[in-house]
């Protein structure tokens, strides 16, 4: 009878280590997809103001009309990639399909803003320099997400990796989830915004 008592409190003790495992990777796994919700909400008033700040460097730059066209296509692609990253932000593919994405649009306003040097009448434009003002702030905002949202992502792969961890995680599908980098070097700084 003490036997069975015994194995009944290894085997309580056992399940409910488990159930501790389990439960914390949900935990993590909730935590990073709520970062990358922050992510999305700045990406998505990023998204909002680049068409603004096209529509009025059109009118300046009428000679520019490749430049302004690749912006929008750039920020098209890195909309829809940002909708299927929001919808699985623990897909590594999704992940890594935004980051590219948003490197191009990232590349494409850059080439804007270098170009609208040229345009003295829309550097002193009041709303370009208010869009301008607002994108910038933007851009800061995304990166203070990103900051949280790989953090949290190190922390659920942390634990994951570790052994028993690895175990459960493999049982119960909590993949490897892919943190935001930005790869290129260059493409590490917000587009200059300054109209000043």
């Amino acid at each position: 009878m003490t036997t069975i008592i015994i194995l009944l409190v290894i085997l309580v003790i056992l399940i409910a280590w488990s159930v501790s495992i389990y439960n914390k990777l949900v935990a993590l796994r909730n935590r990073f997809k709520n970062a990358f919700a922050q992510i999305d909400v700045q990406l998505k008033r990023r998204y909002d103001l680049i068409p603004n700040l096209v529509e009025i460097a059109k009118s300046y730059m009428e000679h520019e009309r490749e430049t302004l066209e690749a912006v929008i296509q750039a920020r098209n692609q890195a909309q829809q990639a940002e909708k299927q990253a929001a919808a699985q932000p623990d897909d590594p593919n999704a992940m890594k399909n935004l980051m590219g994405a948003e490197q191009t649009l990232t590349g494409s306003l850059g080439k804007l803003f270098a170009l609208s040097e040229n345009y003295p009448d829309l550097k002193a434009n009041q709303n370009m320099m208010q869009l301008s003002e607002e994108l910038s702030s933007t851009e800061n905002k995304i990166a203070f997400a990103r900051q949280a949202f790989n953090d949290s992502v190190m922390n659920y792969n942390t634990y994951r990796e570790q052994f028993p961890n690895t175990i459960f995680a493999g049982m119960f599908g909590f993949n490897q989830a892919q943190e935001f980098i930005i790869e290129d070097e260059a493409e590490r700084e917000a587009p200059k915004v300054s109209f000043n």
